[in-house]
């Protein structure tokens, strides 16, 4: 593709994020203050303070001002180049995201991987053995799955090889009484292990069934049965024929599952206090810290539209066959 439209795409596709940024960010931030959960109250809990303290605290969560207000002054912060301040860890926003999300984005890239490979190499497996046993408890697997919620997964493992087993730890990213500067990288792979294959195991079933679908359409192509019919071996069929025509839209929807990605990151650090993006999300929605949830929200898109966007291009500019409509 030539330079001239490569630009208007991208531009096309930064308006498009602008727009997607601004009516996220409204809806999230009225949700956030339309919400019952007092965040003083939240914030202190059981502990009993003062009236003059209470006031003191409101004035800080900015609950004595109005909607408007409350509006007026985040747009000033936004205006300005900054994401406020945390409310509950009480250093700049983009402070906090920067840490936690350096944590979460191992944790996402590892589990990324291992679902595209082992998804892709299950679907192929599945949909060149169709029907045949190896198939049918193939997708027996991905239906359970695709049924199953992401935190009963992570319990149930967690239960299994933490508990039970006692192969891995608990939880959180570092041992206990231990400074994250001091952890080895082993120390750190170990305990990365457990949510990284909840995480994965999560984002298989999808991209497996894809595949399944896409391999056993090849098979009912015409070049397949041709090649057949020269006498190539099965398998180098699946090779030269099968693999080569699904490995593109496979790449593609892998891209596209950034989204659940993200999702199911939450609920996985909750159940295994793996202290990421995850778990400040749930701290901010709880206790109504503003700035820091709707800056991590603003992140978040950007992360799942970046991902989107990865995918339109590998559509659009790496495979020669596809063409949107208006090249057409």
């Amino acid at each position: 593709m030539n330079n001239k439209k490569l630009a208007k795409f991208l531009g096309y596709k930064a308006i498009r994020l602008l727009i997607l940024l601004i009516v996220i960010a409204a809806i999230s931030f009225l949700i956030v203050q339309l919400s019952p959960i007092d965040p003083v109250k939240a914030y202190l809990g059981q502990r009993i303070v003062s009236q003059e303290q209470l006031a003191i605290m409101g004035e800080y969560w900015g609950t004595n001002l109005t909607l408007g207000e409350r509006v007026l002054g985040w747009l000033q912060t936004l205006a300005s180049g900054s994401m406020g301040f945390s409310l509950i860890y009480k250093v700049p926003v983009t402070e906090v995201i920067v840490q936690k999300f350096s944590a979460s984005v191992t944790l996402m890239v590892v589990s990324w991987v291992i679902s595209g490979v082992v998804g892709f190499g299950l679907g192929v497996l599945a949909g060149a053995k169709e029907g045949t046993w190896i198939d049918k408890a193939i997708k027996t697997y991905c239906y359970i799955l695709q049924s199953s919620p992401t935190f009963w997964i992570g319990l149930v493992i967690l239960m299994v090889f933490s508990v039970y087993l006692g192969w891995f730890p608990i939880g959180l990213s570092v041992p206990i009484g231990q400074l994250s500067d001091t952890v080895t990288f082993w120390q750190w792979l170990y305990r990365l292990i457990l949510p990284a294959f909840t995480l994965s195991i999560v984002g298989i079933a999808s991209l497996t069934m894809y595949t399944r679908d896409k391999l056993i359409n090849v098979k009912k192509s015409d070049y397949f049965l041709f090649s057949k019919a020269r006498g190539e071996s099965f398998w180098g069929m699946i090779k030269n024929h099968g693999i080569r025509n699904i490995l593109l839209p496979a790449i593609t929807i892998q891209f596209l599952s950034f989204n659940e990605l993200f999702g199911g990151t939450i609920l996985v650090e909750q159940v295994f206090a793996y202290p990421g993006i995850g778990q400040a999300t749930v701290a901010a929605g709880l206790r109504s810290d503003v700035p820091l949830l709707l800056g991590i929200v603003i992140i978040s898109t950007i992360f799942v539209f970046v991902g989107n966007l990865l995918a339109d291009v590998i559509y659009e500019y790496v495979d020669p066959r596809i063409r949107s409509e208006d090249d057409e």
